[in-house]
């Protein structure tokens, strides 16, 4: 094996290897419902496997073979055979395992194994491909660079080129198919003749047509398999998937959107009809007394968004999602669909800390947030007091910032204790520096003049919807009872329930890290 091919070889393994555990996260991170500590099971699994493939790989270098001898690349090539079919049944492993007790971390076993034999390759390859002279330590370090390079392209080319142009299947196959290729020019290049050669390569292709022909059959659901679980069934099918470098969003049949894996939100703006809890959309009137220009942060199935656009009094409203796949969603629903062309809407595709942080002049009456899962991976940056600090100086004079805790005790004390004015508003948390409070006059204000397309939110010319008006107009003395989870609270009572709880810092990440593992029940 000459070195110019063992530093090809290194680069093309190692652009397979990180190709494959980037869609492996993206499964395991699906069906976890980005569980913070997936990543690192997985990163685990994958190094554990990469030291047990070195380690069996070392049974292979004691020989006395010659770096250039190409019978070598024999034994190469049907290693990486292996190694790239294993690799490549992991994520359909993911799919079928999903319903059994135990779910994902079942499937990291044979993550570890198909990184073992991924992981074998490169010390076979510095083993046939560097000659045992004075220059040999040189030749490892051009051997790793090349291996570090290809890594490095793989993450990169899968989760930012790939993602965004095909769905987990083609790159499956795309990247099984890199592999296979390699096999073949290492067939090729062996010293394979004749016949011999010729049975090789068919194998090969025989190989590389099985994968095709079968990734569709083993691929089939894989998105539906991982949400469902047991309960997935022969039937079991999303109405949408978009899949994008952002991640994956799904939708069932009942229009209810998962996002990451995750339940985000159902398609629907009446408060008459709340599936959604849209009902706290609408509270934003009560609680600020002219909400003229907002800031949203997350877009998601646009239902908030779109009830937002329609608040009386609304001049423009600012929309920071970091996923263009709700874009192209919601698009195609005609009950939110408006959002994307109202003049007095505009939609930034980009991080929302980073963007108030790149835009440290903006000034809002309202900043709103139907935030994801406390629980999940990374959404400290958006429930820590620090991000509360940056959003406060963004708020103008008497502003609101209006928040989903998804429940969190953690969150709840972190708000009441970083704002002086607070409330709880079902599961939210309104806070400001300025007094607030749910005002029983602007909440029958605002439900008597919402209107969508000139229909009234709330059709008051039925017995049955006058009905269901004056139930609503109650809902603000519920601060003065016994406070229940659907109801409002006041700080004080926040503050007193939530003493054990630990304020959320972007050091701690205690809402993500309270519980290591959690396994969430199938929709």
């Amino acid at each position: 094996m000459s070195f110019v091919l063992a530093l090809v070889v290194a680069g093309v393994s190692g652009f397979i290897a990180l190709s494959y555990e980037i869609v492996w996260y993206r499964v395991i991170a699906f069906e976890s419902w980005g569980l913070p500590g997936a990543f690192g099971l997985l990163l685990a699994a994958y190094l554990l496997g990469l030291a047990l493939g070195s380690r069996v790989a070392g049974a292979f270098c004691k020989d006395d073979a010659k770096s250039g001898d190409t019978r070598q690349l024999r034994a190469l090539a049907l290693f990486a055979l292996v190694a790239n079919v294993v690799a490549w049944a992991v994520v359909p492993f993911f799919g079928y395992t999903a319903g059994s007790h135990g779910g994902w971390p079942i499937a990291l076993g044979l993550v570890v194994v198909a990184a073992g034999l991924l992981g074998a390759i490169l010390p076979l390859v510095c083993h046939f491909g560097i000659t045992a002279d004075d220059r040999a330590g040189q030749r490892l370090s051009y051997v790793y660079l090349a291996n570090i390079v290809g890594s490095a392209v793989g993450s990169l080319l899968t989760g930012f080129v790939f993602f965004d142009a095909w769905p987990l299947r083609t790159t499956g196959e795309v990247i099984a198919l890199v592999g296979l290729a390699l096999v073949g020019g290492l067939v090729i290049l062996s010293d394979l003749r004749g016949a011999a050669r010729g049975m090789w390569l068919a194998g090969v292709s025989a190989v590389a047509v099985l994968l095709v022909v079968g990734t569709p059959r083993a691929y089939d659901r894989i998105w539906e398999r991982l949400l469902y679980k047991d309960k997935f069934a022969a039937d079991t099918k999303f109405a949408e998937i978009i899949e994008t470098k952002s991640g994956v969003i799904t939708v069932t049949q009942d229009g209810t959107v998962y996002g990451g894996g995750a339940y985000d939100g159902r398609f629907n703006t009446s408060i008459r009809w709340d599936r959604n809890g849209i009902m706290r959309a609408y509270g934003i009137g009560a609680l600020h007394p002219a909400p003229k220009k907002i800031l949203m942060i997350g877009l998601a199935s646009g239902s908030w968004a779109t009830v937002i656009q329609h608040l009386p009094g609304l001049e423009h409203l600012t929309i920071v999602e970091i996923n263009p796949g709700y874009n192209k969603l919601i698009a195609g629903h005609p009950e939110v669909a408006g959002v994307l062309r109202d003049p007095k809407v505009d939609i930034v595709i980009d991080d929302g800390r980073r963007w108030l942080n790149r835009h440290p002049s903006e000034r809002f009456d309202v900043v709103v947030m139907n935030t994801t899962w406390h629980w999940r991976a990374h959404i400290t940056d958006l429930l820590s007091t620090e991000f509360m600090g940056l959003v406060r100086n963004h708020l103008a004079p008497g502003g609101l910032f209006y928040f989903n805790t998804t429940s969190s005790d953690d969150v709840k004390k972190t708000a009441a204790t970083t704002f002086p004015y607070a409330i709880r508003v079902y599961n939210f948390m309104a806070v400001s520096d300025s007094p607030l409070s749910f005002d029983k006059a602007r909440w029958e204000k605002t439900l008597a003049a919402f209107t969508f397309e000139g229909q009234p939110a709330i059709d008051r010319s039925t017995e049955d919807g006058r009905k269901f008006f004056d139930e609503l107009l109650t809902y603000p003395d519920s601060i003065q009872v016994e406070p229940t989870d659907e109801g409002l609270e006041s700080r004080e009572s926040v503050l007193a329930r939530t003493a054990a709880a630990t304020v959320v810092t972007d050091d701690n990440m205690v809402a993500e890290w309270r519980e290591v593992l959690r396994f969430q029940d199938a929709p």
